[in-house]
């Protein structure tokens, strides 16, 4: 059986103290609303997050740093602001360098053996660049390198024969092979399960040091119909064909292919996250089978907010993926580590998937030298309040500070990034200069800016600063 963890110190009366194991899951395009325990939709069905919610401490005002993949990601692995090296949004988003270490870095570091399973979309990656697993701190890896392949992962299909089979739309449906530790391998089964077995392989490995394990699903990424033959006959929904060369343009069949045009597509969106939290469920079973699920940590959160083209429910938050409304920004964040943790907690104030990287590293006694996140547990045990009171969010193109009660938010007037979300992903951004007061008015509804021009003003400053603060350190990072 795996060790809880090797010896990290000791606590003030002189008992040794473990350092935890970390299991981090991060879904894909999870809609904030749908978690069955929350009640909104009775169609949702989640009980494994919502046995990590019962057991662990929800976050209800979590958020990731950008409203899309790419950047959000690199800022959760780095533990700061991807601005800092010149990140934010898809056109220029990347990995950080070496001056800024990531989590599994910085864990292995101070002893830990580290895994990584899932999605991989830092930016324009391709193997044996540093945005690959291997490259960034990760002794064991399987991945698909969703850069390569228009942001996303083919839910069934990973191989030789299905690149030749889609020939032209390869690309577009994302078949390539996959890789474990930068080397190819092919898979055509449930993807979903297949990154589950491989982690579960990991944490079950006899190494007595502790584990940092990363699983990022693919799910609940659009194209949601891409379900095993079995789950669409158990739930009685038709397959819907991927695309092909020939059969249409391929913008105009993706059309087809989401909100509002996809038949079922509701239905397709809570099969995957159904299917996906079945996952989630066996890799607690697994901890606890082991003995080591009081000392793990594990964290669920996703990496933005739930698209509104693929079904995802954002209720009652405003907006969805792409826009710096809250649905675009606010996501589940859900911690459970039983050794320290209260259970069925919820906790108020301004939390980030930066502060991920910082809390696991305090844990596990590592160098939180360099981070922007900070430290939660003892926020998290209900000891202390908040940790900070400003987060900002920065995608050239629209920006957005949040201090206190207080939103300030800006979208490019005529841009063309707006254009081309409204036009292909069925979302609107918004336009212009808008504050929201969100304890009133959570829901966004309200712009106040006539009301309350000192905030305006507060708010354009503090927002002056940390982009001050992000041009220097971009410009040292270059």
């Amino acid at each position: 059986m795996a060790a809880v963890g090797s010896e990290a110190g000791h606590d003030g009366g002189g008992a040794a103290r473990r350092r935890p194991n970390i299991l981090l899951i991060v879904s894909d395009d999870h809609g904030y609303a749908d978690r069955s325990a929350l009640g909104i939709d009775p169609q949702v069905r989640t009980p494994a997050l919502d046995r990590l919610a019962a057991e662990g401490v929800g976050c209800e005002e979590a958020y990731v740093t950008a409203p899309v993949c790419s950047p959000s990601r690199a800022g959760l692995i780095a533990g700061a602001y991807q601005q800092r090296w010149g990140a934010h949004w898809f056109d220029d988003s990347s990995m950080a360098g070496p001056e800024h270490p990531s989590l599994a870095e910085r864990l292995r570091d101070v002893g830990y053996r580290t895994g990584y399973y899932g999605k991989v979309h830092y930016g324009a990656e391709r193997e044996g660049d540093r945005g690959t697993p291997p490259m960034h701190g990760f002794d064991d890896s399987f991945y698909g390198l969703a850069g390569l392949s228009m942001g996303r992962l083919n839910y069934l299909r990973h191989s030789g024969d299905a690149v030749a089979d889609y020939g032209d739309a390869a690309k577009a449906m994302a078949v390539q092979p996959l890789s474990a530790g930068g080397e190819p391998v092919e898979v055509e089964r449930f993807l979903t399960d297949e990154i589950a077995d491989r982690a579960a392989a990991f944490i079950a490995d006899d190494d007595e040091r502790p584990f940092f394990a990363m699983v990022a699903f693919n799910a609940v990424h659009n194209f949601c119909w891409q379900l095993p033959d079995e789950e669409l006959e158990a739930r009685g929904l038709p397959k819907f064909d991927d695309w092909y060369p020939g059969a249409s343009e391929y913008l105009d069949w993706y059309d087809g292919a989401i909100s509002p045009n996809l038949p079922n597509g509701r239905a397709y969106y809570l099969a995957q996250l159904e299917l996906m939290d079945r996952q989630i469920g066996r890799l607690l079973a697994l901890l606890d089978e082991r003995g080591v699920g009081d000392d793990t940590i594990v964290v669920y959160t996703t990496d933005n907010g739930g698209s509104q083209c693929n079904y995802g429910v954002n209720a009652p938050l405003r907006g969805s993926k792409y826009t710096l409304y809250e649905g675009g920004i606010r996501v589940p964040f859900l911690v459970r580590w039983p050794a320290e943790l209260p259970g069925g907690a919820l906790r108020d104030g301004l939390v980030s998937s930066m502060d991920i990287a910082a809390t696991a590293l305090a844990a596990a006694g590592g160098d939180v030298d360099g981070l922007d996140g900070r430290d939660l547990r003892a926020y998290l045990r209900g000891d202390d309040g908040p940790v900070r009171d400003e987060l900002h969010w920065d995608c050239r193109w629209q920006w957005s500070v949040r201090q206190g009660r207080w939103k300030l938010s800006w979208v490019e007037p005529g841009s063309s990034h707006a254009e081309e979300i409204r036009r292909v992903e069925h979302t609107e951004p918004g336009d212009g200069l808008r504050l929201v007061d969100l304890l009133a008015d959570p829901a966004e509804q309200r712009d106040v800016r006539d009301e309350h021009p000192a905030v305006v003003d507060e708010l354009t400053l503090a927002r002056r600063r940390w982009r001050d603060e992000m041009d220097r350190s971009s410009a040292l990072s270059g």
